[in-house]
């Protein structure tokens, strides 16, 4: 299990950020991640794994005017 923005999700082991976030339908362009308290860049979306008792904050961007 890994808490993401304070709310509890269950979690495969082993599954990368990218994967994760695709998954729970993230536009990964428009967000930033940070895990266990370190922001991670995007092009390591897809090699960071994802562990049982992680914490994950994501914000997402909104446009406007």
């Amino acid at each position: 299990m890994i808490r993401v923005n304070g709310e509890d999700k269950n979690l495969k082991e082993g599954v990368t950020l990218l994967s994760f976030l695709e998954q729970e339908g993230y536009q990964t362009a428009r967000i930033a991640v940070e895990k266990n308290g370190e922001i991670i860049p995007k092009k390591q979306y897809g090699e960071t794994l994802l562990h049982s008792g992680d914490s994950l904050e994501i914000v997402s961007f909104v446009g406007g005017g």
